[in-house]
């Protein structure tokens, strides 16, 4: 069975292509950054036992879900000032209303951010 050691993105590169070239008849070009074995999506299920959770251990991190970790990003962008918009197209929801509802917890700290650059417009404070 292969299997693929998180490195820089060129090393990813290179060790996809040395395994893709060892099964080549029954490998499945689906163009994916992590593929399985075969070049199909990798199961949730499989990506946290074999990857994640050991990344998790050796980090030193306590016990965490992958989800854990997209919910954790989108908290930071939106409270470093990213649009929800965009924020939202990179979580996958069809609607921003869901972004926003998800998150609004960050949202009271925008409002102040908004307010002091409308204040600076208006009136250069």
């Amino acid at each position: 069975m292969l299997f693929f050691k998180i490195f820089s993105d060129k090393d990813q590169r290179i060790g996809q292509l040395e395994a893709k070239m060892q099964i080549r008849d029954v490998y499945r070009e689906n163009d994916l950054v992590f593929p399985n074995e075969i070049g199909d999506p990798m199961l949730l299920g499989n990506l946290r036992r074999r990857y994640f959770e050991k990344i998790v251990k050796d980090a030193g991190l306590p016990k965490i879900r992958l989800y854990d970790l997209r919910h954790t990003s989108a908290t930071m962008l939106l409270s470093e000032g990213e649009h929800p918009k965009v924020v939202s197209e990179r979580l996958g929801h069809t609607s921003i209303v869901l972004t926003l509802d998800t998150y609004s917890h960050v949202l009271p700290n925008m409002q102040k951010q908004a307010t002091a650059k409308m204040g600076k417009l208006m009136f250069g404070t």
